[in-house]
């Protein structure tokens, strides 16, 4: 099994990662070695995941998020459908 998670920083920024060992990879970040960007805002926690059932599907649902605002990611977290619909709406002039 995989995960795609998110991880709120000290800074309350978010940090999207992929694996298949959520625990460990948590732990990792938390001591300092999982990336250079969660490393300068310890301590970090687990935001939310979602299970992939492989890593390619993994990888494109991280690419997926990494692409979105903090707004639309703050969403998700707190399982927000309707904010996550409205944060996805692109408006035209």
């Amino acid at each position: 099994m995989w995960y795609v998670y998110i991880l709120e920083c000290s800074d309350n920024s978010f940090y999207t990662g992929h694996t298949n060992n959520l625990s460990e990879r948590v732990e990792r970040h938390n001591s300092g070695r999982g990336s250079s960007h969660t490393a300068a805002r310890l301590p970090v926690k687990l935001a939310w995941y979602e299970e992939q059932k492989n890593e390619i599907s993994a990888t494109k649902r991280e690419i997926q998020i990494k692409k979105w605002s903090w707004v639309k990611k703050l969403a998700l977290i707190q399982g927000d459908i309707q904010k996550l619909k409205s944060s996805s709406k692109r408006y035209f002039c």
